[in-house]
């Protein structure tokens, strides 16, 4: 089994910033394709950010050039540094990694979610 475990959601202002962070722990052969997606209420659940094993990168077109998204594959973590934080940008923040097995198999995994609000 993998555990997805999120943190630095919060309440920052308008124009701040914020870290999130997700470490994928248990057992397992390799992870992929590693991101983050948000849902806001009455929203569907949508991509924010991905990132390939080779640290190719992907971004939704609202948070192209204010999120930046990393991974330290040593450490099976992936980041999400988000700057220029507007209100529009309050969701609840989810980690998912597409994780290889021992036996070759391939499944999708999410985190618990982490809440992100931006409020003045």
């Amino acid at each position: 089994q993998v555990q997805l475990v999120e943190s630095g959601g919060g309440l920052v202002q308008p124009g701040g910033s914020l870290r999130l962070s997700c470490a994928a722990s248990g057992r397992f052969r390799s992870i992929d394709t590693m991101g983050w997606y948000r849902q806001a209420p009455g929203k569907q659940r949508e991509l924010v950010a991905s990132i390939t094993s080779g640290r190719t990168t992907n971004y939704a077109d609202d948070v192209k050039g204010r999120f930046t998204i990393s991974r330290d594959n040593a450490k099976n973590t992936v980041y999400l540094q988000m700057n220029s934080l507007k209100p529009e940008d309050t969701a609840v923040y989810y980690c998912n990694a597409d994780v290889n097995s021992f036996d070759f198999s391939r499944s999708f995994y999410w985190g618990q979610g982490t809440q992100v609000t931006v409020s003045s």
